[in-house]
């Protein structure tokens, strides 16, 4: 067994960042295997089936932006930026103690990025196809996702089998589906949580060892609120406007936007971005003659602004909107996300035919634009 080294740095972290490192080292000294990934098309029932901890990586503090800005352009995402900033400082417990990093080709800067990543950490990159409507779409994903079996079983030594893939898949689809009894909390009116108290929870718990103890996390959560909501008790306002999120990855923001519309008169009812309803909602079919397909298949399913067209995304936020009682919807846009960026147009046409407000917000992980996107979310919630 190899003896874990903490970043020369480490003692000048603060206490809950060193005990990140602790909890990861000893993880590891014990034995245990860890696939930092970044982003949600990542089929985990792989790094599962193969007895190895998927951990979410993608950076989500404006902290270690100015030390990426060294190497990265200015004008580059601030999640790109942060992602490679925390893996070059070595102030990321869980990159630092990855034994691969997963990435994958779902925008052009995390691509060239992740050949930088690689020089840190070995990065191996899955290669999404463009669009799922054309007819070998899910064959192009499903040797993706071939390849990267082969590679997992070549690098840690084990034999990732069917049995294995086929409990992995069950166990995903549990934690899908506790997911998204959380997030049905929201559906009562007022709602039975405060909608950043969910992100907050999720975002905490991608970085759990035991997802089967994330799952019971989730299911005792879900039960108490459920049950305090039957004994009369709120927590939100009978007359907090309704706010579905929408647009890029949220968890850098929760503070700056989350807490702002909640501190506003607002509640955060739906998540529908990629770690929201949007990509927890979708099971794989666990009974599929080819189990591999069928988590192949699972994942190309999933909706988001690099694939071409995206209709499935513009469906599925008309359908949250009638689930949770919108009253309005605001679409999150992470600085240079191009793709999101210009679906904003489309979004926000869509959302004025059926009559919802709309409002787009542009920003990244700084504070520099703080009162300003304050004072246009206050101003946007006064007016529903």
């Amino acid at each position: 067994m190899s003896v874990q080294k903490l970043p020369s740095e480490f003692d000048e972290f603060v206490d809950a960042r060193k005990e990140g490192f602790i909890n990861a080292m000893e993880f590891k000294e014990k034995g245990g295997k860890i696939a930092g990934c970044l982003c949600s098309y990542t089929p985990v029932e792989l790094l599962d089936a193969a007895g190895i901890a998927a951990i979410g990586l993608c950076g989500t503090s404006n902290e270690t932006v100015p030390d990426a800005e060294r190497m990265l352009p200015k004008n580059l995402c601030p999640l790109i930026k942060s992602t490679y900033g925390f893996a070059y400082t070595e102030k990321c417990p869980y990159t630092y103690f990855s034994d691969i990093i997963i990435g994958e080709t779902t925008c052009d800067g995390k691509k060239k990025m992740y050949e930088m990543l690689n020089e840190i950490k070995e990065t191996y990159i899955l290669h999404l196809p463009q669009s799922q409507s054309r007819s070998y779409s899910n064959d192009i994903w499903y040797e993706e996702v071939k390849l990267l079996k082969e590679k997992l079983e070549e690098k840690f030594e084990v034999e990732i089998t069917e049995k294995n893939l086929r409990e992995a898949a069950k166990m995903r689809n549990r934690l899908r589906r506790s997911v998204c009894d959380l997030f049905s909390l929201q559906e009562s009116c007022p709602p039975a949580m405060k909608g950043t108290d969910i992100m907050y929870a999720l975002h905490t718990g991608s970085f759990n060892f035991d997802k089967n103890s994330y799952i019971e996390n989730i299911c005792k959560l879900v039960a108490e609120k459920r049950n305090a909501y039957k004994e009369g008790k709120r927590v939100v306002d009978t007359y907090s406007k309704r706010i579905l999120l929408t647009g890029c990855p949220t968890g850098g923001v929760i503070q700056k936007i989350g807490e702002v519309i909640e501190n506003n008169g607002g509640v955060i009812v739906c998540l529908d971005d990629c770690s929201g309803e949007r990509a927890n909602e979708t099971l794989v079919d666990e009974n599929a003659d080819d189990i591999l397909r069928a988590i192949s298949d699972r994942y190309l399913s999933i909706n988001c602004s690099i694939m071409t067209p995206n209709e499935g995304r513009f469906e599925n936020t008309k359908n949250m909107i009638e689930k949770y009682k919108v009253d309005g919807v605001i679409d999150i846009v992470l600085q240079a996300c191009h793709t999101f960026n210009v679906e904003s147009y489309k979004m926000g046409k869509m959302l004025h035919e059926i009559g919802i407000p709309f409002l787009k917000l542009e920003t990244d992980y700084s504070a520099t634009d703080s009162g300003q996107t304050e004072t246009r979310i206050a101003a946007f919630i006064e007016m529903l």
